[in-house]
Protein backbone atom coordinates (compact mmCIF):
# COMPACT_ATOMS: atom_id res chain seq x y z
CA UNK A 1 0.00 0.00 0.00
CA UNK A 2 2.88 2.14 0.97
CA UNK A 3 4.21 1.70 -2.65
CA UNK A 4 0.85 2.59 -4.52
CA UNK A 5 0.59 5.42 -2.63
CA UNK A 6 4.20 7.01 -3.32
CA UNK A 7 3.58 5.96 -6.71
CA UNK A 8 0.23 7.92 -6.61
CA UNK A 9 1.79 11.00 -5.39
CA UNK A 10 5.09 10.44 -7.40
CA UNK A 11 2.15 10.85 -10.48
CA UNK A 12 0.51 13.82 -9.61
CA UNK A 13 3.72 15.80 -8.60
CA UNK A 14 4.59 15.22 -12.32
CA UNK A 15 1.49 15.83 -13.60
CA UNK A 16 0.87 19.06 -11.92
CA UNK A 17 5.13 19.81 -13.33
CA UNK A 18 3.66 19.08 -16.51
CA UNK A 19 1.17 21.48 -16.34
CA UNK A 20 3.10 24.23 -15.19
CA UNK A 21 5.95 23.80 -17.69
CA UNK A 22 3.06 23.92 -20.59
CA UNK A 23 1.57 26.76 -18.68
CA UNK A 24 5.01 28.44 -18.72
CA UNK A 25 5.97 27.43 -22.01
CA UNK A 26 2.58 28.73 -23.59
CA UNK A 27 3.58 32.09 -21.70
CA UNK A 28 6.51 32.21 -23.03
CA UNK A 29 5.75 31.44 -26.49
CA UNK A 30 2.78 34.26 -27.23
CA UNK A 31 4.28 37.41 -26.82
CA UNK A 32 7.44 37.00 -28.58
CA UNK A 33 6.22 36.13 -32.09
CA UNK A 34 3.43 38.95 -32.19
CA UNK A 35 5.97 41.90 -31.29
CA UNK A 36 7.59 40.43 -33.79
CA UNK A 37 4.59 40.36 -36.33
CA UNK A 38 3.84 43.85 -35.75
CA UNK A 39 6.80 45.74 -35.83
CA UNK A 40 6.95 46.45 -32.38
CA UNK A 41 10.45 45.40 -32.95
CA UNK A 42 12.12 47.52 -33.88
CA UNK A 43 9.58 50.18 -34.14
CA UNK A 44 9.86 50.47 -30.23
CA UNK A 45 12.19 48.07 -28.50
CA UNK A 46 15.38 46.37 -29.75
CA UNK A 47 14.50 42.87 -28.80
CA UNK A 48 10.92 40.99 -27.71
CA UNK A 49 10.05 40.00 -24.65
CA UNK A 50 10.08 36.33 -23.82
CA UNK A 51 6.92 36.41 -21.34
CA UNK A 52 3.39 37.54 -21.66
CA UNK A 53 1.35 39.89 -20.08
CA UNK A 54 -1.94 39.18 -19.48
CA UNK A 55 -4.47 42.00 -19.66
CA UNK A 56 -8.37 42.04 -19.12
CA UNK A 57 -10.44 45.58 -19.13
CA UNK A 58 -14.00 46.26 -17.25
CA UNK A 59 -15.60 45.48 -20.66
CA UNK A 60 -13.94 41.63 -20.60
CA UNK A 61 -12.19 42.22 -23.63
CA UNK A 62 -8.41 40.98 -23.30
CA UNK A 63 -5.41 41.71 -25.01
CA UNK A 64 -4.01 38.76 -26.97
CA UNK A 65 -1.58 39.53 -29.14
CA UNK A 66 -2.34 42.03 -31.75
CA UNK A 67 -6.17 41.17 -31.56
CA UNK A 68 -8.20 44.02 -32.20
CA UNK A 69 -9.85 46.36 -29.85
CA UNK A 70 -12.01 49.28 -30.05
CA UNK A 71 -11.17 52.40 -28.14
CA UNK A 72 -15.13 51.77 -26.51
CA UNK A 73 -13.78 48.60 -24.81
CA UNK A 74 -10.15 50.20 -23.41
CA UNK A 75 -11.65 53.14 -22.51
CA UNK A 76 -10.82 52.43 -18.84
CA UNK A 77 -7.69 51.24 -17.34
CA UNK A 78 -7.34 47.34 -16.65
CA UNK A 79 -9.01 45.81 -13.71
CA UNK A 80 -6.34 42.99 -13.90
CA UNK A 81 -2.56 42.86 -15.28
CA UNK A 82 -0.04 40.43 -14.59
CA UNK A 83 3.34 39.22 -15.97
CA UNK A 84 5.84 37.01 -14.10
CA UNK A 85 7.78 38.32 -11.30
CA UNK A 86 10.42 37.67 -8.66
CA UNK A 87 9.87 37.93 -5.28
CA UNK A 88 10.92 41.18 -3.88
CA UNK A 89 11.24 42.85 -7.35
CA UNK A 90 9.79 46.03 -8.64
CA UNK A 91 8.91 46.62 -12.34
CA UNK A 92 8.00 49.65 -14.59
CA UNK A 93 5.01 49.55 -16.87
CA UNK A 94 4.59 51.48 -19.79
CA UNK A 95 2.31 51.22 -22.38
CA UNK A 96 2.77 53.47 -25.79
CA UNK A 97 1.60 54.21 -29.20
CA UNK A 98 4.40 54.20 -32.01
CA UNK A 99 1.55 54.77 -34.38
CA UNK A 100 0.74 58.65 -33.58
CA UNK A 101 -0.95 60.02 -35.40
CA UNK A 102 -0.79 57.13 -38.36
CA UNK A 103 1.02 54.33 -38.94
CA UNK A 104 2.21 55.87 -42.10
CA UNK A 105 3.11 58.85 -40.83
CA UNK A 106 4.51 58.89 -37.12
CA UNK A 107 5.30 62.02 -36.49
CA UNK A 108 4.76 62.18 -32.89
CA UNK A 109 6.14 58.35 -32.16
CA UNK A 110 5.58 57.47 -29.57
CA UNK A 111 2.53 58.66 -27.90
CA UNK A 112 2.44 57.11 -24.26
CA UNK A 113 -0.92 56.03 -22.59
CA UNK A 114 0.44 54.82 -19.37
CA UNK A 115 3.54 55.00 -17.04
CA UNK A 116 4.11 53.06 -14.11
CA UNK A 117 7.05 52.49 -12.00
CA UNK A 118 8.35 51.22 -8.75
CA UNK A 119 5.52 48.47 -8.85
CA UNK A 120 6.41 45.60 -6.16
CA UNK A 121 5.87 42.67 -8.29
CA UNK A 122 2.89 43.40 -10.60
CA UNK A 123 0.37 45.11 -7.64
CA UNK A 124 -0.37 48.34 -9.84
CA UNK A 125 -1.84 50.18 -7.75
CA UNK A 126 1.05 50.47 -5.33
CA UNK A 127 3.66 51.39 -7.61
CA UNK A 128 4.09 55.36 -8.45
CA UNK A 129 2.17 56.81 -11.25
CA UNK A 130 4.11 58.94 -13.72
CA UNK A 131 1.34 59.46 -16.30
CA UNK A 132 -2.34 58.29 -15.73
CA UNK A 133 -3.68 55.94 -17.59
CA UNK A 134 -5.24 57.04 -21.22
CA UNK A 135 -6.96 54.82 -23.48
CA UNK A 136 -6.73 54.54 -27.06
CA UNK A 137 -7.82 57.59 -29.74
CA UNK A 138 -6.33 56.98 -32.82
CA UNK A 139 -7.42 60.17 -35.40
CA UNK A 140 -10.33 59.02 -37.63
CA UNK A 141 -8.97 58.28 -41.50
CA UNK A 142 -5.71 56.85 -39.41
CA UNK A 143 -6.37 53.17 -39.84
CA UNK A 144 -5.08 51.03 -36.72
CA UNK A 145 -3.17 51.87 -34.52
CA UNK A 146 -0.93 49.51 -32.06
CA UNK A 147 -0.88 49.88 -28.10
CA UNK A 148 2.25 48.41 -26.88
CA UNK A 149 2.27 46.71 -23.17
CA UNK A 150 5.73 46.11 -21.79
CA UNK A 151 7.26 45.45 -18.28
CA UNK A 152 10.83 45.36 -17.33
CA UNK A 153 12.07 44.53 -13.89
CA UNK A 154 14.03 47.57 -11.89
CA UNK A 155 17.51 47.05 -10.64
CA UNK A 156 15.89 49.13 -7.66
CA UNK A 157 13.58 51.63 -6.52
CA UNK A 158 13.62 54.11 -8.77
CA UNK A 159 13.57 58.27 -8.35
CA UNK A 160 12.19 59.80 -11.86
CA UNK A 161 12.64 63.07 -12.36
CA UNK A 162 9.43 63.17 -15.24
CA UNK A 163 6.66 65.74 -14.54
CA UNK A 164 3.66 63.71 -13.30
CA UNK A 165 0.53 63.69 -16.22
CA UNK A 166 -2.91 63.09 -15.32
CA UNK A 167 -5.47 61.81 -17.75
CA UNK A 168 -6.79 65.34 -18.72
CA UNK A 169 -4.43 66.25 -21.10
CA UNK A 170 -2.62 65.20 -23.77
CA UNK A 171 0.42 67.44 -23.18
CA UNK A 172 3.87 66.11 -22.80
CA UNK A 173 2.35 62.43 -24.17
CA UNK A 174 4.03 62.64 -27.89
CA UNK A 175 7.70 62.14 -28.68
CA UNK A 176 8.14 59.51 -26.00
CA UNK A 177 10.52 56.86 -26.71
CA UNK A 178 10.41 53.84 -23.72
CA UNK A 179 13.33 52.76 -25.06
CA UNK A 180 15.16 55.38 -24.19
CA UNK A 181 13.21 55.84 -20.96
CA UNK A 182 14.60 52.54 -20.16
CA UNK A 183 18.01 52.89 -20.69
CA UNK A 184 17.84 56.29 -18.24
CA UNK A 185 16.89 54.33 -15.65
CA UNK A 186 18.85 51.04 -16.73
CA UNK A 187 16.26 49.00 -17.08
CA UNK A 188 17.35 46.86 -19.59
CA UNK A 189 15.14 44.96 -22.07
CA UNK A 190 11.80 44.06 -21.38
CA UNK A 191 11.21 41.03 -19.42
CA UNK A 192 7.29 40.79 -20.62
CA UNK A 193 4.95 42.55 -23.35
CA UNK A 194 1.60 42.97 -25.15
CA UNK A 195 -0.28 44.26 -27.86
CA UNK A 196 -3.13 45.28 -29.47
CA UNK A 197 -4.89 47.11 -32.41
CA UNK A 198 -7.16 49.82 -32.29
CA UNK A 199 -8.52 52.12 -34.65
CA UNK A 200 -11.34 55.24 -34.54
CA UNK A 201 -14.70 54.65 -33.32
CA UNK A 202 -17.09 57.17 -31.58
CA UNK A 203 -15.75 57.89 -28.43
CA UNK A 204 -12.20 59.01 -29.71
CA UNK A 205 -14.45 62.66 -29.44
CA UNK A 206 -15.21 62.05 -26.06
CA UNK A 207 -11.76 61.39 -25.29
CA UNK A 208 -10.28 64.42 -26.92
CA UNK A 209 -12.60 66.68 -24.78
CA UNK A 210 -11.53 64.77 -21.64
CA UNK A 211 -8.02 65.46 -22.78
CA UNK A 212 -8.61 68.84 -23.44
CA UNK A 213 -9.63 69.65 -19.98
CA UNK A 214 -6.67 70.82 -18.15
Amino acid sequence: MFQLNTFLVACLLFQLGSNHFRLASSQKSQSKPAMEAHGVVPDVIDVAPAATITIKYDSSATVEGGNELTPTQVQNEPVNIEWPVEEGAHYTLCMTDPDAPSRETPTFREWHHWLVVNIPGNEIKKGEVLSQYVGSGPPQGTGLHRYVFLAYKQLGPLTCDEPRLTNRSGKNRGMFSIRKFAEKYNLGQPIAGNLYQAKWDDYVPKLYEQLGDD
